[in-house]
C-alpha cells in the first residue's frame, strides 16, 4: 500500500541524517521515479524535505523538524515498542518495523525482546489479519465494504461505509455507517464472512460523539443472580474477577451481573452444566428448564 510506504520514508528520514533515492527504491522494492513522486506526496502533506544533488547529496528533512526522541523516558520508548508488537500480532504491513526503528538512534536503544507480550489476534489470526487488511485499505482509501453478518437472529448481507476499527471487550470490531439500517452500527469481525472492498467510494460523514460512545452497544440491562459450585470459581475470577461473586453458607458462590443479550447469557450459563443454579431472572430459569426438557426429551427419543 502507498501509505505504508510513505510511512517507511518518513520513518526512515526521520531516523537518518540524509538518504539517497537508489537506497529508498531498493528498500521499498520500488522504481527511483515512484520515489519521486513519494516525496513530492510527502511534501504536499507539508513535511519539508530536502534534495541534494551530486556527491554527497541526498534526500532529508529539514533541520528543526525532526522529532526529539530525548523527550521521552526510556520507560515510555518501551510502552510504545510494546504497542506497535502488539499491532504487529494483526498486520501483514511491513511498516511497523519500520516506526519502530524511527525510535532507536545512537542514543537511545529499545531492547526487541521485552518481557511483555500482546498478542490481539485471538484464535483466528489468519483471518483476522486478513479482514483488518481489507477493512484498513478501505478506510484510507474510501470505499464501501460488503460482507455476511452473522448474529442471534440469523444472517445478513450488510453494505457499510467504514470508518474504525475498534479493539474492546476483547474483540476486534467495524465501526460503520450501515447503508440499510441508515444509522451507525458496530459489527464483530468473527462475525463477518466474504468481506469484500467494493470499488464504489463514499462521501466520510461527521459522526456525531455520541455515536462513538461504544458502551451503548452493551448496555447491562439484564441482571442474573445465580448460585456456583466453588470447583467452578476459577471461570468467575478469569471473566469477571475475584469480586463478582461472595461465599454463603453451603460454601456456593453467589454471583450477580449485568448482561446485554439474553441468548448470549443462556449460552454462558448453559457451559456450567449442573454447576450452576439461575435464581434471577425468571424469564432465564424457566427458558433453562425448557431446554433441559428438550435435551431430555431428544436422548430418550434416541434410548440413550
Amino acid at each position: 500500500m502507498k501509505i505504508d510506504r510513505l510511512i517507511g520514508i518518513i520513518t526512515i528520514l526521520l531516523k537518518n541524517d540524509k538518504v539517497t533515492a537508489p537506497f529508498l527504491a531498493e528498500k521499498f522494492e520500488v522504481s527511483r521515479r515512484t520515489i519521486n513522486r513519494d516525496i513530492e506526496d510527502i511534501c504536499k502533506a507539508g513535511i519539508p524535505i530536502i534534495t541534494t544533488q551530486g556527491y554527497n547529496g541526498g534526500i532529508s528533512i529539514a533541520e528543526g523538524y525532526k522529532i526529539d526522541k530525548t523527550v521521552l523516558t526510556s520507560e515510555e520508548l518501551q510502552s510504545i515498542l510494546i504497542g506497535l508488537r502488539s499491532l504487529e500480532s494483526i498486520s501483514d504491513s511491513s511498516y511497523i518495523n519500520q516506526i519502530a526503528d524511527k525510535f532507536s538512534n545512537k542514543n537511545t536503544v529499545i531492547s526487541n525482546n521485552g518481557n511483555i507480550l500482546i498478542d490481539l489476534s485471538s484464535h483466528y489470526k489468519i483471518s483476522l489479519t486478513q479482514k483488518i487488511e481489507v477493512i484498513k485499505t478501505a478506510i484510507n482509501e474510501e470505499h464501501l465494504i460488503t460482507f455476511r453478518y452473522f448474529y442471534d437472529k440469523g444472517e445478513v448481507d450488510k453494505i457499510i461505509e467504514p470508518y474504525l476499527l475498534v479493539f474492546r471487550w476483547a474483540s476486534w470490531y467495524v465501526f460503520g455507517y450501515c447503508i440499510e439500517r441508515e444509522d451507525f452500527r458496530l459489527f464483530k469481525l468473527n462475525r463477518i464472512t466474504n468481506l469484500l472492498c467494493m470499488q464504489q467510494f463514499f462521501n466520510k460523514r461527521d459522526v456525531p460523539q455520541e455515536k462513538l460512545e461504544f458502551d451503548r452497544f452493551f448496555s447491562n440491562e439484564i441482571i442474573l443472580v445465580a448460585l456456583f459450585e466453588e470447583k467452578v470459581k476459577y471461570r468467575l475470577i478469569e471473566e469477571y474477577g475475584i469480586d463478582s461473586f461472595t461465599y454463603i453458607e453451603d460454601n456456593r458462590l453467589m454471583f450477580k451481573m449485568g448482561f446485554s443479550n439474553k441468548d448470549n447469557l443462556i449460552n454462558w450459563v448453559k457451559s456450567f452444566g449442573d454447576s450452576v443454579q439461575v435464581i434471577e431472572p425468571k424469564e432465564i430459569c424457566l427458558e433453562l428448564k425448557k431446554n433441559a426438557e428438550n435435551i431430555l426429551k431428544m436422548y430418550k427419543e434416541h434410548d440413550i
